[in-house]
């Protein structure tokens, strides 16, 4: 009987000598949006059904207290889950993928193919003020990656598959496979190309049908645009832009200060507690920020935004238009506080869904503002979802993902020309201030983020090791001049490192510095190595980063460096060598 291996290994030789490596992609992203689609339908019923029981059996509406309680409860059973029974980190699900596909070359752990469905469940069902979408994003993405390893893949189309992975994530959650497609290229950095393109789209459009097969035409927030746009309000969405640029801007650094403040807390046990507790707190106060927060977006959309403020503490004091929209920006404030604290202490979940909470929040509250001072009659419903885009464009820096989701979601295209307008507008004003994206931030202070910078990518995938040339010929620093002669009569090089007796290097001697000598026979006694030799002022290390190696050949003027490890030589890197691989490996991620 065949075993499993070797049965992987026939598939595997079959696949390689009877399908191109085209079309193996193309069967792959598939696969991926088959697998993202699933995952997706997944994690969506289980923290609805989750949710569900937890909320019809413990009836939250009536013990309001629960709101407290539960919000704990989740954080305390996600902390458990991450650092005690799987090990590993696995929260800012984006993040974790940008720097995959930067410094791991585009590797995700076996495990994230489930355990960020698991983690997300509990924080999210139990009321943890964060969206399911990163989590499902960085689960399609693991599965694009470990499923195109293990048909033996380049880095290339491990990258691409990864890609497909996360682009069929967004479409099976959102049933928007352009939105997909264009967050993967947008957020993720992809090459736009036709070899890049067209497995997106097969991954996209698998993972849609999936979704619709299991949840039918439904998505998070079915709504249907009916009042079409008016060239008069063009000011209006452009005012709303400034102000989603503004509130992004509190979004992205509000987020990162908690994150600090949370991390000078060592014991996981003292964080848990201290972030469920407050968190239990904003949610008792403001019930609309319990869990992902589509149910309020809804009542918005729905013309029942005043509901969104009812159900708060503060209720009865918002009778008055001014303290209706004070409780209001309360509430968008808060719900940026929630969803940080829920992350920091401990919590699994992503900025998605708190994105798209807040930006339909600001357009309610920007629009009922001009409403009420300036006496308009701006459709309300409207600018909650041009504000949903305008906040997803300025916290991602994407603004293309959210103008497509937006036009998605709302079954037509009707706001096409606000969503561009706001996005943009909101886009421009926020990376004024900020220039990086939530999900880059960090990877860019602490340099990790080369999925932006093609050079960076291909230099981090050399490895030093390769280039090392050792075809040069070590003389002992006592040898006579006559004795280097012969060495010289044996070398292809022109080079010759001086090491001792333990291979320490000691120096080098260059053989045009003494090409004048080496035919003086009278001096072939009188002279050694060490009256020949010079240490060179550069050296590298085997652990050393090809970044680091090219920006010694930038600085310097040295067309060979030598690789010393703990004073031991190992060999020579050269320009030559290290720019023609680098060339190698840039036409081959490039080329279609």
């Amino acid at each position: 009987m065949i075993s499993r291996k070797k049965l992987y290994t026939k598939v595997v030789q079959w696949t390689a000598r009877n399908i191109t490596q085209q079309y193996q992609v193309y069967i792959l992203a598939v696969g991926v949006g088959l697998a993202s689609g699933l995952a997706a339908v997944i994690l969506k019923n289980t923290v609805h059904y989750t949710h569900y029981l937890l909320s019809d059996g413990f009836n939250y509406e009536e013990k309001n207290y629960l709101y407290f309680i539960s919000p704990l409860l989740g954080i305390l059973l996600t902390a458990l889950f991450v650092n005690y029974i799987l090990k590993d980190h696995i929260s800012h699900g984006v993040s974790r993928i940008l720097y995959a596909i930067s410094r791991n070359s585009s590797y995700l752990k076996p495990h994230h193919t489930y355990s960020s469905m698991i983690a997300s469940t509990l924080t999210i069902a139990f009321g943890g003020s964060v969206g399911a979408e990163a989590p499902i994003v960085l689960t399609g993405s693991a599965m694009g990656s470990n499923l195109a390893r293990l048909m033996r893949q380049n880095y290339k189309n491990v990258t691409l598959m990864v890609g497909c992975g996360a682009a069929g994530a967004i479409a099976g959650i959102f049933k928007a496979p352009i939105a997909g497609l264009v967050f993967a290229i947008e957020v993720l950095m992809l090459d736009l190309t036709m070899m890049t393109v067209l497995p997106l789209l097969l991954s996209t459009v698998t993972a849609s049908i999936v979704a619709y097969f299991f949840l039918g035409s439904a998505v998070e927030f079915t709504f249907y645009v009916n009042n079409p746009f008016e060239l008069s309000r063009v000011p209006h969405y452009l005012i709303l832009g400034i102000v989603c640029g503004g509130v992004a801007l509190y979004f992205t650094r509000m987020s990162s200060l908690i994150e600090k403040l949370f991390g000078r807390i060592k014991l996981i046990s003292v964080k848990a507690i201290v972030g469920g507790t407050l968190l239990g707190i904003l949610i008792f106060a403001f019930p609309s920020l319990f869990g992902e927060g589509y149910d309020a977006l809804m009542m918005v959309l729905n013309g029942q935004g005043d509901l969104v403020v009812n159900q708060t503490l503060f209720k009865d004091f918002s009778g008055t238009d001014i303290m209706f929209l004070v409780v209001l920006l309360l509430v968008i404030l808060f719900k940026v506080i929630a969803m940080a604290i829920t992350n920091s202490a401990g919590g699994i979940g992503g900025v998605f869904a708190p994105a798209l909470f807040v930006g339909g929040m600001t357009g309610f509250f920007t629009a009922r503002l001009m409403n009420i001072t300036l006496d308009m009659n701006l459709p309300e419903n409207n600018f909650a979802l041009v504000g949903m885009a305008g906040i997803m464009a300025a916290v991602m820096h994407a603004p293309l993902t959210a103008i497509f989701l937006i036009a998605e979601i709302t079954g037509g295209y009707q706001l096409l020309t606000p969503l561009m307008i706001t996005s943009s507008v909101s886009y421009i004003t926020n990376h004024y201030f900020e220039p990086y994206s939530i999900y880059t931030k960090k990877l860019a202070l602490k340099g990790d983020l080369i999925t932006h910078h093609k050079d960076k990518s291909v230099l981090t995938r050399m490895k030093i090791t390769d280039l090392i040339e050792r075809n040069f010929t070590t003389v002992r620093i006592q040898e006579t001049l006559g004795e280097f002669v012969q060495a010289v009569a044996k070398s292809e090089r022109n080079i010759f490192p001086v090491v001792d007796e333990e291979n320490r290097y000691l120096g080098v001697v260059f053989l045009n510095d003494v090409r004048h000598i080496i035919f003086q026979h009278d001096l072939y006694q009188k002279m050694t190595v060490r009256d020949l030799m010079f240490m060179p002022d550069v050296k590298v290390s085997p652990d050393d980063t090809m970044e680091d190696v090219a920006s010694v050949f930038q600085t310097t003027s040295h067309y060979n460096i030598p690789v010393i490890d703990k004073d031991q030589y190992i060999g020579f890197v050269s320009r030559a060598n290290v720019f023609s691989a680098y060339r190698k490996m840039l036409r081959d991620e490039c080329e279609d």
